[in-house]
């Protein structure tokens, strides 16, 4: 049963605060709805540009479990103690609300010129500069396209909710770099910075579900990354594209 409060009985401080409060859900809501209107780029199997189409066509689940497949990024950020980034996405998300996973998860969008490029691919480290800035308030200048190491690509498709999923090649990008963070709200709900000899601990205490995509890396390469940090180069495979 859904629970009323009167506002006007609540002392000035409180309203005030319910007030805002209020706004503030009401507005990351908006935002989350006017992204589902930004164009993505839609691909094959082996990453060939097909088209494009929005982010909500490209999320939702459709008769018999098909979702678009699109491109994306995931960002993997270090300091430089070498101590990893994990964030717990906003209830307000689309998609997997309220789960943790790596420092930054999105898109290149089609209608940014700079970000369909993809010699080396520097539309999508153009893209996590964006969205770096924008999810976590990290300036721009702080993490330019070139201080971005791309690993490779991994291909993985979820079902999610049943009415919003995922199927994305996924760009794996990593960054080592102390970095000021002011967290969107309306994207991030908590941030925090796990160890590497604690990561098992660290993720066994959570207390929400992991992001698919970050489960899988986890399960599959992130160990073996983050042991290798100062040399990376070595692990990289940008010719093939994951499958696991």
């Amino acid at each position: 049963m859904n629970k009323f409060i009167n506002l006007k009985s609540l002392p000035t401080n409180l309203l005030a605060k319910s007030i805002r409060k209020n706004y503030s859900n009401v507005a990351a809501a908006k935002l989350q709805e006017l992204a589902l209107e930004e164009n993505l780029i839609v691909v094959d199997e082996n990453d060939k540009f097909i088209g494009n189409a929005s982010k909500r066509a490209c999320h939702e689940v459709n008769p018999g479990g098909l979702i678009k497949l699109h491109r994306a990024f995931s960002v993997f950020l270090f300091n430089t103690n070498g101590d990893m980034l994990l964030q717990k996405r906003s209830n307000h998300k689309i998609t997997f609300p309220d789960c943790y996973t790596n420092a930054c998860c999105s898109h290149p969008l089609y209608d940014i010129e700079g970000e369909r490029e993809e010699l080396n691919a520097i539309g999508i480290r153009r893209a996590a500069q964006r969205r770096l800035n924008y999810e976590l308030g990290i300036p721009m200048t702080q993490v330019r396209p070139e201080n971005f190491h791309y690993l490779t690509r991994i291909h993985y498709a979820d079902q999610g909710n049943g009415i919003w999923g995922e199927h994305e090649i996924d760009y794996i990008l990593f960054l080592q770099k102390d970095v000021d963070i002011k967290p969107n709200q309306s994207e991030v709900s908590e941030i925090r910075y796990i160890k590497r000899d604690q990561l098992d601990s660290e993720i066994s205490k959570l207390n929400a579900p992991l992001t698919p995509w970050f489960n899988l890396i986890l399960k599959h390469r992130l160990k073996l990354w983050w042991d290798n940090l100062h040399r990376l180069k070595k692990f990289e495979n940008l010719n093939e594209i994951q499958r696991f």
